[in-house]
């Protein structure tokens, strides 16, 4: 289905699927989710295989985080789905009693979701559970940048659902702007801001409502009362996962300046302890997904002085993981979200100097302060905005599945996760229901010398 006259035919059966309310019923809801997780499943080996060919991850990675990470999502919602879709009573005033009044949780209708590369798979698949356990249809464009992952998304769901309920649109940006040409009731998008924008654009000449997952340049603030050795771990983790090809890994350290002579060799140690005298050679460390985000990253490598790695194979889009100081501030390694493994080091004296850095830049989605000092996190924690924090790790924040994951201001609009995504899908309708008896005329002409009855009630 490549034509837009298709996508709008295939919109138009998921609207006509979706009207009949099949998909609304909780058993309907938890049977497909079961049948989702199913296919999953099924094809586990296919979905590593493929994201081995896109992005060099490692098996753990895929496991723990793409997979792992999505059935996580499945199960919670089918656990949970029966208390969600309860009416949640609220209590009335005495200005409309008597009466009851309940929250419905309403399915939207039909929704887009636009999934990344980055983790193409696990991306994908955590809105889209939200939006069926939601009771909504659904259409999933995912990158085409990681076409082995948006082949194996294509299989796995093309085969397991019909198109009026789910489908696949795979494609480049044509098929993204066909798509974004019909009337869908939410999209979801998850990338760069660009995109976002574009995104956004689009949904607002339709006055589609959205989530926007996107990004930005993450702080990671070290203080000096950490443990050295496990700070070095969880940093040189959290930015070199995935080649450091993650939206909420740290993008940049500030250290406290006396930390810093022990801090760099904790790092460097810990680089070679995770992957290796040669990063090249370790199973553990991926690769950059394409060729345009690799020439992109090689050209930062001038803006700072390199500590460690900077070495790099265009052939297999291998970049090392560096470390950097004395970075440009000015230009596109301190300006832009990195996206790469790239890690600029700065310092900082006192940590009002570090907060006043963060806060002169946009909102990220993500920030990290590394210290044991409570005054030192409730200084962050009052001082700054972000999406979300992590106190002395980096990345977990995102794992835990009864927080809400999203960005402020230009890092995002919206959030996800569990009952989160439940409730991004869904339409909270207020229900108000009075008996006819018991009723005081108050509010009904004429009014006469009601208002004075009317204080006296409410006083």
């Amino acid at each position: 289905m490549l034509a837009t006259v298709s996508y709008r035919e295939l919109v138009q059966s998921q609207r006509a699927y979706f009207n009949s309310g099949a998909t609304k019923p909780l058993a309907f809801r938890q049977a497909q989710l079961r049948k989702l997780r199913e296919a999953i499943q099924r094809r586990q080996e296919d979905i590593i295989q493929a994201l081995r060919q896109d992005l060099g991850k490692p098996q753990f990675e895929s496991y723990l985080v793409e997979i792992y990470g999505s059935l996580k999502e499945i199960d919670y919602a089918i656990k949970n789905l029966p208390r969600w879709l309860k009416p949640q009573r609220v209590k009335v005033g005495a200005e409309v009693w008597p009466s009851s009044a309940q929250i419905y949780a309403d399915p939207l209708g039909v929704v887009l979701v636009i999934s990344p590369w980055n983790y193409p798979f696990s991306l994908a698949i955590a809105p889209l559970v939200g939006a069926l356990a939601a009771g909504n249809c659904a259409v999933l464009k995912p990158s085409e940048a990681s076409a082995a992952t948006s082949r194996i998304l294509a299989e796995l769901l093309n085969d397991a659902f019909p198109p009026d309920y789910l489908y696949v649109a795979e494609g480049d940006a044509e098929i993204s702007q066909a798509l974004l040409r019909e009337k869908f009731d939410h999209i979801f998008f998850t990338g760069g801001t660009r995109i976002g924008q574009i995104v956004m654009e689009a949904a607002a000449r339709q006055l589609t409502p959205v989530t926007l997952e996107l990004g930005g340049k993450s702080p990671c603030i070290v203080a000096p009362e950490i443990d050295l050795k496990e700070t070095a771990k969880r940093i040189i983790w959290g930015k070199f996962l995935n080649a450091g090809q993650t939206c909420i890994a740290p993008d940049y350290l500030l250290v406290q300046e006396d930390v810093l002579p022990r801090l760099l060799p904790a790092l460097q140690q810990t680089l070679t302890e995770f992957y290796g005298a040669d990063p090249a050679q370790s199973p553990d460390y991926g690769r950059m997904i394409n060729d345009r985000q690799f020439e992109r990253l090689v050209s930062l490598l001038g803006e700072g002085e390199i500590l460690t790695g900077g070495q790099y194979d265009r052939d297999s889009r291998y970049l090392a993981p560096t470390l950097m100081v004395n970075p440009n501030l000015e230009g596109p390694l301190m300006t832009e979200e990195i996206f790469g493994p790239i890690l600029p080091i700065l310092t900082y004296r006192k940590l009002d100097e570090a907060i006043a850095f963060v806060n002169a830049r946009p909102k990220p989605l993500a920030l990290y302060l590394f210290s044991r000092d409570r005054s030192d996190q409730e200084q962050v924690l009052s001082q700054t905005s972000a999406g979300g924090v992590c106190l002395n790790d980096t990345i977990l924040q995102v794992g835990v599945i009864e927080m809400p994951f999203g960005g402020v201001g230009p890092s995002g609009i919206g959030a996800y996760h569990g009952k989160h995504s439940f409730d991004t899908f869904s339409h909270a309708k207020s229900v108000l229901n009075k008996p006819f008896w018991g009723e005081f005329n108050l509010r009904f002409p004429p009014y006469g010398n009601k208002l004075e009855q009317v204080r006296k009630l409410f006083r």
